[in-house]
């Protein structure tokens, strides 16, 4: 196998060719979609990721170590003039690994943001985001704490949830502690993370506790218990498929849980008002598009405070991508910079 800095080099020369060279590499033509053109990068790297074995005939721990394996020379890279400090914080059953990410110039009223990766509770892990962390901590000057919560099918729902409920908890005591102001802190994450992010800000309104400053969802899965249309107009899209998700699915939930739990399909929450202000970005060429629009929508409807971008050549997972996808590092620096505007508090 190539030294991992030759692949990563021979790949990134290889997407840098021309847009017409890329898409007759991927098969010729343009993909278009739902209304939407695919970038001719994520066009060939659907190409070649057919190639590879699906998800559905691997085991958790082969899509894992795959999933690293793919993602290394996609990535981009870590952002300078950013201190990484690696830390455990409470988890809901014992200290969990978390990595904290503070910008020079950090903004000391900005509240320290508690972040957890993609990976539909199955896969990923603190490398998976630590590029888009770094982007996110220099862009919106502030401190972010990724979180390495208990994955499926070892620990299913609700272990994850409840470890980045914990996280959140802790890390409202001891904001002070990355240069926050005491008990401000804000919540995201993307798919399964974002997942979860929306779930927190529900049970902290459920059980009267005070609400994140902000709520960042990214691509987020919102809905297990149904099918909107974009999850068949995008079925077989890279890098989440109909197929994958349902895969996530089977490992992530327990024989007997109810799809329409709010706490695994937060969009299935009867009352949504006097939640925290959301930013909310989607991917165009994703299953999940429709459900980040429609509870976008939802909260608008409800009096929530909403900053909602769709980035409509793009993929699932593009916060992975940024070393590879030009337009996937400037949509993660337009939301970072959503998050900076978001931070402040809204005009009279």
């Amino acid at each position: 196998m190539a030294d991992p800095a030759v692949r990563k080099w021979g790949l990134r020369a290889l997407l840098s060719l021309p847009r017409p060279i890329l898409r007759g590499l991927a098969g010729g033509g343009v993909v278009y979609q739902g209304g939407r053109t695919l970038d001719p990068r994520l066009q060939l790297l659907a190409a070649q990721a057919r190639r590879l074995p699906q998800p559905s005939s691997l085991t958790p721990a082969e899509v894992r170590a795959g999933t690293t394996q793919y993602l290394a020379p996609l990535a981009g890279r870590i952002e300078p003039g950013v201190r990484i400090e690696a830390l455990t914080v409470a988890g809901a059953e014992g200290a969990i690994a978390a990595r904290a990410y503070r910008p020079e110039g950090q903004d000391a009223d900005a509240p320290l943001m508690v972040f957890a990766h993609f990976g539909g509770g199955v896969i990923g892990d603190l490398e998976t985001c630590e590029v888009f962390c770094t982007i996110l901590a220099k862009v919106a000057r502030c401190a972010v704490l990724s979180v390495d919560y208990r994955l499926a099918p070892e620990h299913r729902f609700p272990a994850g949830l409840e470890d980045m409920l914990a996280a959140y908890r802790w890390a409202r005591d001891n904001a002070p502690r990355f240069g926050a102001p005491a008990g401000r802190v804000a919540v995201g994450g993307d798919s399964m993370g974002g997942n979860f992010a929306a779930v927190i800000a529900q049970e902290m309104k459920r059980l009267g506790e005070p609400q994140p400053t902000l709520q960042l969802l990214i691509y987020p899965a919102l809905d297990v218990a149904g099918e909107s249309a974009s999850m068949t107009t995008y079925a077989d899209a890279y890098m989440l498929s109909r197929e994958s998700m349902a895969w996530f699915m089977g490992h992530y939930m327990r024989p007997g849980d109810a799809p329409t739990d709010p706490r695994l399909s937060p969009i299935r929450a009867a009352d949504l008002s006097g939640l925290a202000p959301a930013v909310i970005a989607a991917a165009g060429f994703d299953p999940l598009v429709d459900e980040g629009e429609a509870y976008a929508r939802r909260l608008r409807e409800a009096g929530v405070r909403v900053t909602y971008r769709c980035y409509d050549p793009l993929s699932h997972a593009f916060t992975a991508l940024t070393g590879a996808v030009p337009g996937a590092d400037a949509a993660c620096r337009e939301i970072a910079a959503l998050v900076r505007s978001a931070f402040a508090p809204p005009s009279p």
